[in-house]
C-alpha cells in the first residue's frame, strides 16, 4: 500500500550498509497517516528517527490533515514536531474460542463483492476520507474476516503472528459486538488482535469477557491546528497503526 498508492511512500535509514530504521506515509485525498517509525533499538538516541521523521512530513507537507498512532516510547518524538494528543487506544489479543460467543441477537453475514461500493460510501463519512483501495484489499486478503449487519461492517488481515480485527465500523456497540462474535465464532484457533480506541468502557469490557486481554496500549496524535477527520464514535476499532 505505502509503495502503490499515489502520494505515498516511505524511507529507509541505513548505516554501514544494513538497515536501521524505517518510516512510511500513506497520502489520503483529505489527510496523510504516518507509520512504521521504526528505529533499531541498538541505534536509539542518535537522531536518526528525528530525519525519519522530518523526511516524512516534508513528503506530506501540504496536507491538509496529518495523523500519526504513537507508543508510549515515540510520544515525546512526535510532541518535539507539534503533534497532540487525540484519543488513547489498546491493542488487544486473544486465541479465539468459539464458546466464549454468545450467539448474538444481531444478524451479520459475510461480506460480498456486490456490497463493496456501499460500504465504502459509508466508510468515506465515518474514517473521513476515502480508503476504498485499502478495504478492497483487505476484503481479497481474508474475505473470512469481511461481515457486515445493517449497521455497521468489518474488515481484517492475516498477518506472521496474528491476524487483526479492524476496522470495526458501527453505529452502536451492540453491532460491534455482533459482528466480532459472528466473525470469531467461525475461526476457532487463530490468534486475533483488535485495536479499540478507549472511548466506549462497555465495549472494552465486553472484549475482556471474551477472552481479549490488553497489551499495549498507543495514542492518536494531530498536528497541532489539523481538523481532525471522521466520526471517532463509531470506529471500534482501527486498521492498526500502519493506515490509520
Amino acid at each position: 500500500m505505502f509503495l502503490t498508492s499515489p502520494g505515498s511512500g516511505g524511507f529507509l535509514a541505513e548505516k554501514d550498509g544494513r538497515a536501521v530504521g524505517s518510516a512510511a506515509f500513506l497520502r489520503y485525498d483529505t489527510f496523510a497517516w504516518i507509520a512504521m517509525m521504526l528505529v533499531d533499538p541498538q541505534e536509539r538516541g542518535a537522531g536518526i528517527g528525528t530525519e525519519l521523521m522530518k523526511q516524512a512530513l516534508a513528503a506530506v507537507k501540504n496536507a491538509p490533515c496529518v495523523g500519526l498512532d504513537a507508543t508510549p516510547a515515540g510520544e515525546l518524538l512526535y510532541r518535539h514536531f507539534d503533534f497532540v494528543n487525540d484519543r488513547h487506544l489498546i491493542r488487544c489479543k486473544t486465541l479465539v474460542d468459539p464458546a466464549r460467543f454468545e450467539r448474538p441477537a444481531i444478524t451479520a453475514r459475510r461480506m460480498a463483492a456486490p456490497d463493496l461500493p456501499g460500504i465504502l460510501r459509508r466508510d468515506r463519512e465515518v474514517f473521513g476520507a476515502d480508503r476504498g483501495e485499502l478495504l478492497a484489499s483487505l476484503f481479497n486478503r481474508a474475505p473470512e474476516c469481511a461481515w457486515i449487519a445493517e449497521r455497521g461492517y468489518t474488515f481484517g488481515r492475516p498477518g506472521h503472528l496474528y491476524h487483526q480485527l479492524g476496522p470495526i465500523v458501527a453505529d452502536d456497540c451492540d453491532t460491534a459486538r455482533a459482528l466480532v462474535a459472528h466473525c470469531c465464532s467461525t475461526l476457532a484457533g487463530r490468534r486475533f488482535a483488535i485495536d479499540a480506541p478507549q472511548l466506549d468502557r462497555q465495549w472494552l469490557a465486553w472484549l475482556t469477557s471474551v477472552g481479549f486481554e490488553e497489551e499495549r496500549p498507543f495514542v492518536r496524535m494531530f498536528r497541532r491546528g489539523d481538523k481532525r477527520p471522521g466520526v471517532p464514535a463509531r470506529q471500534y476499532a482501527i486498521a492498526g497503526p500502519e493506515f490509520g
